[in-house]
């Protein structure tokens, strides 16, 4: 659906500035954007492999399973449905650390598997449950202690203090997992 979105974007965007007689703007965004991209994934790149380095480190040492031990009781609270010691709980919670460090791209295989492994426990195959949307609203909250793009993001534009945004981030992504937990809960009890 979002892929048709943006073909659409993108088709409609280029057919106006043809019609409106702009067509050299369209032919130097298509070059520009080229040297834009290169320029961000230079930026961003050596951020990511720092905290991607990082992260599977703590993984080979045992770190993250640790953490995700750490965080498992609390998760069996959030997802009362999932049983004690399933694999779930293990793969959410590893999700969560990598998230927790900014590296979304980290934590999304954990996702996926996580997902996975929550369909097994479905018993409606055709339809999420409820442990699958309460992770849902906990990814989509994206709750990060450092938040590494932004950061890389601000230093490629060349922003004074590229660090300052990280505890506004902490507290606004606290506040929508809050929010949304609440939101959750409400909505699961009235369609129970």
């Amino acid at each position: 659906m979002i892929n048709k979105l943006w073909i659409f974007f993108i088709i409609s965007g280029s057919l106006f500035l043809i019609i409106t007689g702009k067509a050299d703007v369209l032919n130097a965004q298509i070059l520009s954007s080229g040297k834009t991209t290169l320029d961000l994934v230079i930026q961003i790149f050596p951020l990511l492999a720092l905290w991607l380095g990082l992260m599977n480190i703590a993984k080979q040492s045992g770190l993250l399973q640790k953490a995700s031990r750490f965080i498992s009781p609390f998760l069996s609270k959030i997802f009362p449905e999932i049983p004690k010691n399933h694999e779930s709980l293990g793969l959410i919670s590893s999700n969560i650390i990598a998230n927790l460090f900014g590296l979304g791209n980290a934590g999304t295989p954990f996702g996926l598997k996580a997902m996975e492994s929550l369909q097994t426990l479905n018993k409606e195959k055709d339809s999420a449950s409820r442990s699958m949307v309460t992770f849902l609203v906990i990814n989509t909250c994206g709750v990060t202690l450092v938040p590494t793009t932004i950061i890389s993001l601000r230093m490629m534009h060349d922003s004074t203090d590229p660090t300052s945004i990280v505890i506004p981030c902490i507290i606004v992504s606290f506040i929508s997992l809050f929010i949304g937990l609440i939101i959750d809960r409400i909505l699961a009890r009235k369609y129970k």
